[in-house]
């Protein structure tokens, strides 16, 4: 028998002892020990890329993949080990059911950094829009705590503005119809500089007096509110510049990534679904091998192995507690043998002790003085 046959066969749990009196078993368990150990090895390569991406550290990811790698090996060689054929479909259905569902979880937990692994490119291309969107996300939020106070200072300047227009409409208004009554094209419809025309152009005059202090007052106002508009947009752009920009590929951003993409495309959807399966059942093969498989000379040995050690430790037990009740029976019943023939000679000692005073007393002289027979 070859090493690696050798090794397949610790791989698949089985007792060389026993085996070694059915060598046509060999094959079957070699095929299921190579796959409990290729298993642990895509076991450690999906958790070596995983943890990669978590520490950026080869170091840290060979160590804890290989951790990860041996646990997931043992796993599947204790399902393996742990699976008897007992001959009866139903029980071995039973026996499995729970196996299964460790091994459909293993194979789940282990097909998932593959499948990023596999989808890399399309994945950074993804991760690349989503980077964007986060940051453009977080520009947003910067521009909505300076969004109100802006929105404030805009306000004001229109309100000022609206003054100004407002009043410069007012001061056209009274300079043409000045205009109109000095040309005779309304007002009065003579055409001279009488004193009509001067009350009225005395009205524009002073419109346009108000107008000039309006503007004086309000011009600087609007200009000291434009500029704090610009501080405000000076400050977004330092906060958005103080941005933290790390690098968007991180695990939770990368199975993100993969799930947009699977929403996106429907080949991506059924590759990840295949990936996984595959993984499934590749997991669940040891099982459904020794689940489909008729009870080989190994599993007859073996449970004939067993048996003589159950039976043996039956029989050693059997014993024990025969010998116990016996050995609780012999004490419960000659203590209490043993009380009562104490219990007898009690009484028979105390009615002696009775009778002697009796006979003390009826032989002792009656004593007339003091009406009693005298007593020591």
């Amino acid at each position: 028998m070859s090493r690696l046959k050798k090794f397949f066969l610790v791989c698949s749990g089985v007792t060389d002892a026993i085996l070694e009196q059915c060598p046509s078993d060999e094959n079957k368990y070699a095929g299921i020990g190579a796959t409990v150990f290729f298993t642990g090895v895509l076991a450690f390569f999906s958790s070596a890329y995983a943890l990669f991406t978590v520490f950026d550290s080869y170091f840290m990811a060979i160590t804890f993949g290989l951790v990860w790698g041996l646990m997931i090996f043992n796993l599947d060689r204790y399902i393996v080990l742990s699976m008897k054929s007992y001959g009866k479909w139903w029980r071995d259905l039973m026996v499995a059911v729970p196996r299964l569902m460790l091994a459909v979880l293993l194979a789940v937990v282990i097909s998932k950094p593959l499948e990023l692994k596999i989808f890399e490119k399309e994945i950074s291309a993804e991760l690349v829009t989503m980077e964007q969107e986060v940051f453009k996300d977080q520009e947003n939020g910067v521009k909505e705590r300076y969004a109100i106070e802006i929105e404030a200072q805009q306000q004001q300047i229109a309100q000022l503005k609206n003054e100004i227009s407002e009043k410069a409409a007012a001061r056209d208004t009274l300079a043409i119809i000045a205009q109109r009554e000095a040309d005779g094209t309304g007002g009065s419809g003579q055409k001279n500089l009488g004193p009509i025309y001067r009350a009225k152009k005395a009205d524009a005059d002073k419109a346009q007096a108000e107008l000039d202090s309006l503007i004086a007052q309000t011009l600087p106002l609007i200009r000291e509110k434009e500029l704090a508009i610009v501080a405000l947009d000076s400050a977004i752009y330092a906060d958005i510049a103080g941005l933290d920009r790390n690098k968007y590929n991180g695990m939770a951003a990368r199975i993100d990534a993969l799930s947009r993409l699977s929403q996106k495309s429907d080949a991506i959807w059924y590759a990840s679904i295949f990936i996984t399966l595959l993984f499934i059942a590749i997991e669940t093969a040891p099982i459904f091998v020794k689940l489909i498989s008729y009870r080989s000379p190994y599993d007859y040995l073996l449970h004939e192995h067993e048996h003589v050690y159950e039976m043996s430790n039956l029989e050693k037990v059997t014993l024990l507690s025969n010998e116990t009740k016996s050995k609780v029976k012999y004490d419960t019943e000659t203590g209490a043998h043993l009380v009562n023939a104490r219990i007898v000679l009690q009484k028979e000692l105390i009615d002696q002790k009775l009778k002697e005073k009796l006979e003390e007393l009826k032989n002792r002289p009656y004593d007339w003085k003091l009406g009693n027979s005298s007593l020591d």
